[in-house]
């Protein structure tokens, strides 16, 4: 077998995270994907949209999506 060339993006990385135009990695909240009927309205509307993420986590999210920067 050979071996594949290059440098690969992790697929299941690009799914759930985003790269800014800045460079910053962005992510969705966890919480919205089901049993939603029993969560306030308040905390629903507080699960939208996207969050930047942790400097920590930062790092090792861009490593894996070499062709984002």
């Amino acid at each position: 077998m050979r071996r594949p060339k290059g440098i690969r993006t992790r697929k299941s990385v690009a799914k759930r995270f985003k790269i800014t135009g800045r460079g910053k990695a962005t992510r969705t909240r966890a919480g919205r994907r089901h049993l939603c009927s029993n969560k306030s309205p308040k905390r629903r509307r507080g699960l939208r949209g996207s969050v930047v993420v942790d400097k920590t986590d930062q790092y090792r999210i861009i490593q894996n999506l070499p062709f984002s920067h």
